[in-house]
């Protein structure tokens, strides 16, 4: 097969996906840190699970690098859904009605999961010594995030984390509108991670619920200590091999009794 055929680049389609992530990025974390870090940051500083701010060197450098994950997810999402050589051996569909409404919903459930297991193993493995000032140790300079460390990785590690985009076109069918839906609520959950303010209430990590779920204070411990915590939406993972913080419940009631 000729190269270009397996690289396509066209630049309006280029810049219409690059535009819908950042778009999205920026209306959501942006709003986001303007709401936490500008209007309402002095009534609700001392709630905030580190007190002190970052820094606005802090600010900008989660801002550039995650632009260059943009126009990265951008090119790899682009050779995907965008390349007449590669979209056809995907199982990304375009009629609802060849699966039918109750797969296109009950399939979110099974694309969270499958979410949360790449994130936490392939998360796992960057922090392996031999490899983590290469991929990983951009995206922990912010060791008091903000809403802008959402997608301030290095390059090497963007590409890790559009892997997933890769695993679910050709893993199982999707409709072309499960992807944006996901990822609209995987941009929400990701940007709560790093918010620095606790959402959930007091006591919801210690609920049937609560204690598989992964909040803000337990992602926040992970940048703040660099080991620890690695799940994205759940503690499912950090739960059965132990990776847990064991101060965990302990900060998240400190937080919330605030």
């Amino acid at each position: 097969m000729p190269i270009q055929l397996i690289f396509s680049f066209n630049f309006d389609k280029y810049f219409q996906v690059i535009s819908s992530i950042g778009g999205r990025y920026i209306l959501i974390a942006g709003g986001v840190f303007l709401f936490f870090y500008v209007v309402f940051k002095n009534k609700i500083l001392a709630k905030k699970i580190q007190n002190a701010l970052p820094k606005n060197k802090d600010y900008l450098r989660e801002f550039a690098y995650s632009i260059s994950t943009i126009l990265i997810f951008g090119l790899i999402i682009l050779n995907i859904i965008g390349n007449p050589a590669v979209r056809p051996h995907t199982k990304i569909y375009d009629d609802i009605a060849e699966h039918g409404w109750l797969y296109y919903f009950a399939v979110f459930p099974v694309m969270l999961i499958v979410h949360d297991t790449y994130f936490y193993w392939t998360h796992r493995i960057m922090h392996h010594k031999s490899i983590f000032k290469i991929f990983h140790l951009v995206h922990h300079q912010s060791t008091n995030p903000s809403p802008w460390a959402a997608y301030a990785f290095h390059p090497m590690e963007a590409i890790v984390e559009n892997g997933i985009f890769i695993v679910f076109a050709f893993l199982f069918p999707l409709h072309k509108s499960n992807l944006p839906i996901f990822f609209l609520f995987s941009i929400l959950y990701n940007v709560y991670g790093h918010l620095g303010w606790e959402l959930y209430p007091k006591g919801f990590n210690k609920s049937i619920v609560g204690k598989w779920v992964n909040t803000s204070v337990c992602h926040n411990q992970h940048h703040k200590y660099f080991k620890g915590n690695y799940g994205l939406y759940l503690l499912f993972w950090d739960r059965l091999m132990g990776t847990l913080r064991n101060d965990y419940d302990v900060a998240f009631e400190e937080v919330k009794s605030r």
